[in-house]
């Protein structure tokens, strides 16, 4: 059997992405190697949300070029080729996002598979996380265009999935010993708003593509669901009940930006007048209160030489349970823009 080598990096979401390709290429008949020596080729998936990011991609990249010399390139940085192609030009092929079946066909113009009619029956399902846990992602790309983000560039607006899809791969995954589901998505609460929270079905019913009607039917599996990058909406606090039920695991991640609807309004987030949805008082006073991360920006990544205060919108000690910071940094060719002057 042809042996393919595999560099993941980035997200969660962008380890979903490799779980997804890893599980066709096994279904070919390929298999993994784990030192660039044994593998026939290499493929390369690469994170271009951030400057660091996209130089750990191109680093890895050259790496996987001086030790194998066979390189397929797919992911966020693959968004943009050109910058791959400067760098490396020798590189077979470059991808973007989610091009699962383009990384597929490159594989195998290069390395062209020995089928096994065996492996054709039961197409496997590749995990690179420990057994009790998994990523499960309900949903593609985000339709904000927020003036420090570039993710839109890389993946695309928003697209979701089915329930009944969504639903059956939990299903397989708990079935297979998954004690814990982390949903993710650029924007998990969106769920379903491209598909104007249409039905689908799953089992013997239909399960609308609605972030309370999808969790609601996914409890029924027995199993903790953590939700990732939930936006503040205000039909987020429907989902307290669930909590409440023991139906969803008491936990929100959540990416407070800012509470000044001046600040919201300069980085192109809702909330510009009046109460802004990044409020989370709603959330702290739910029964039972989220905890979680929240991650939130002090000073608007544009930067205007204005140093700004603590957001005064939040209350102190609010919902998180958890607080997270980051250096703000420029994004790896466009969304967000330089600031006037570094960032404390």
């Amino acid at each position: 059997m042809g042996k393919v080598g595999f560099v993941s990096l980035g997200c969660p979401k962008a380890l979903v992405d490799s779980e997804q390709i890893l599980s066709r290429l096994k279904a070919l008949g390929y298999e993994t190697s784990p030192t660039y020596e044994e593998a026939e080729l290499v493929v390369v998936n690469t994170c271009g949300f951030i400057t660091p990011a996209v130089e750990e991609s191109l680093e890895a990249i050259g790496e996987a070029l001086r030790e194998n010399g066979k390189v397929v390139v797919t992911g966020c940085l693959g968004a943009r080729p050109e910058v791959i192609k400067a760098r490396h030009p020798e590189v077979l092929e470059v991808t973007g996002p989610g091009e699962v079946d383009r990384v597929l066909e490159a594989v195998q113009r290069v390395l062209p598979p020995r089928r096994d009619p065996f492996l054709d029956l039961v197409p496997p399902q590749v995990k690179l996380t420990p057994r009790h846990y998994a990523y499960l992602k309900i949903a593609e790309g985000c339709n904000h265009r927020c003036s420090f983000c570039i993710i839109p560039q890389l993946r695309g607006g928003l697209r979701s999935r089915d329930a009944g899809e969504v639903l059956a791969e939990a299903a397989r995954l708990a079935a297979t010993g998954t004690r814990e589901l982390l949903l993710i998505a650029q924007d998990t609460s969106a769920y379903g708003v491209d598909l104007h929270h249409r039905e689908s079905f799953w089992k013997d019913r239909l399960v609308r593509a609605h972030l309370v009607d999808l969790l609601s039917a996914m409890a029924e599996l027995g199993v903790w669901i953590r939700l990732h990058y939930v936006y503040p909406y205000p039909h987020v606090q429907d989902l307290l009940p669930l909590m409440a039920e023991g139906k969803l695991l008491p936990y929100l991640d959540v990416p407070f930006q800012h509470a000044s609807p001046r600040i919201l309004k300069a980085m192109r987030r809702p909330g510009g007048g009046g109460k802004p949805p990044e409020d989370p008082r709603g959330l702290a006073e739910g029964d039972p209160p989220s905890g979680g991360a929240e991650l939130l920006h002090r000073r608007l990544p544009r930067g205007d030489g204005e140093g700004l205060p603590p957001p005064s919108g939040l209350p102190k000690g609010g919902p998180a349970g958890l607080g997270g910071g980051f250096h703000l940094l420029r994004s790896g060719g466009g969304g967000g823009q330089r600031p006037a002057r570094p960032c404390p």
